[in-house]
């Protein structure tokens, strides 16, 4: 099964959206195992995705960050 990860921080709309529109997208079995990573108290994240969250990666591969591009995603979910 794909690993799904969102870098994001609390209070983030945008984050919340991506995610929202993410499980619209998936299976309730792989909505439920999208990884949450809060990047605020890990100071190499933070540097990597601080002005870019929330950002969206599958399997270590970037796909998209601030809104979800759902032709990516359908596109990985296609292979």
């Amino acid at each position: 099964m794909t690993r799904w990860t969102v870098y994001s921080r609390p209070g983030c709309s945008l984050c919340e959206s991506l995610i929202a529109d993410l499980a619209a997208m998936l299976s309730p079995a792989q909505a439920a195992s999208v990884e949450i990573i809060d990047i605020t108290d890990d100071p190499q994240l933070e540097a990597r995705y601080g002005s870019k969250i929330p950002v969206l990666t599958a399997d270590g591969e970037f796909l998209c960050c601030y809104h979800l591009d759902r032709g990516r995603v359908q596109a990985y979910l296609s292979d």
